[in-house]
């Protein structure tokens, strides 16, 4: 599978991968790019188009993480880009696998106990995804910026590696959704509704993912280092 360069244009990869629109939006980034490349639409939004690139060669392919590169960004880049990326799961994801699930259940007879399990789970799980989020958002993602901006003054009582070791592995419950759904579901359903439900769901795990490595693999250890350096 191809990697995107700085001289590819825009639209060529909205044509390769449409999937990635939301990633690229996550930047700041809407359509209307005529024929500039990614370079000059990097350029013309102030945004690193090496981070750009390295953002979205991870979705793109799943083979591809440039570790050492993205190692190399500022902190600041990622935790703003985490950031946006949580507000698309909240203000977009969630309503949209809520209202086709609600879709489904009012589709469905009376008797349909499987969708109402599945409900019941969805339900858990976006509460378990929230506080994570949460979490994050309140203690994590301020913690890493002050580490960053005054190392010295880093809060003895809370390290990042508590945030690894208590970091949820929200894509195992995604999985077992898709696994109920599947498995599971009886067949008096709406097939549209939930085959757009399954989709997203299958979306929505891609995406984790590779936040999550994004989380793992180079928050962690950046904020790991800078600890490391400062604590002696």
């Amino acid at each position: 599978m191809r990697i995107f360069d700085k001289k590819d244009k825009m639209v060529t990869l909205i044509r390769t991968n449409y999937h990635l629109l939301p990633v690229i939006n996550r930047f700041g980034i809407r359509l209307g790019f005529k024929d500039k490349t990614i370079e000059e639409i990097c350029d013309q939004h102030k945004i690193s188009s090496d981070f750009f690139l390295a953002i979205v060669n991870t979705f793109h392919n799943e083979d591809y993480f440039p570790e050492e590169e993205l190692l190399s960004f500022s902190p600041h880049l990622i935790v703003r880009y985490l950031k946006r990326t949580h507000q698309y799961y909240i203000n977009y994801i969630l309503p949209k696998m809520e209202s086709l699930l609600e879709q489904l259940n009012n589709d469905c007879s009376p008797n349909c106990k499987e969708l109402k399990i599945i409900d019941a789970f969805y339900k858990r799980y976006k509460d378990e995804l929230l506080n994570h989020i949460n979490d994050e958002e309140t203690r994590v993602f301020p913690y890493v910026v002050e580490l960053i901006n005054n190392p010295r003054s880093m809060d003895p009582n809370f390290t990042i590696t508590e945030f690894e070791k208590e970091h949820s592995n929200v894509e195992i419950q995604l999985e077992d959704l898709k696994n109920l759904i599947i498995k599971y579901i009886e067949p008096v359903y709406d097939e549209n509704i939930c085959n757009e439900f399954l989709i997203t769901l299958f979306r929505f795990e891609a995406d984790i993912k590779d936040h999550a490595r994004i989380e793992d693999a180079i928050l962690v250890p950046l904020a790991i280092a800078i600890e490391d350096k400062y604590r002696g």
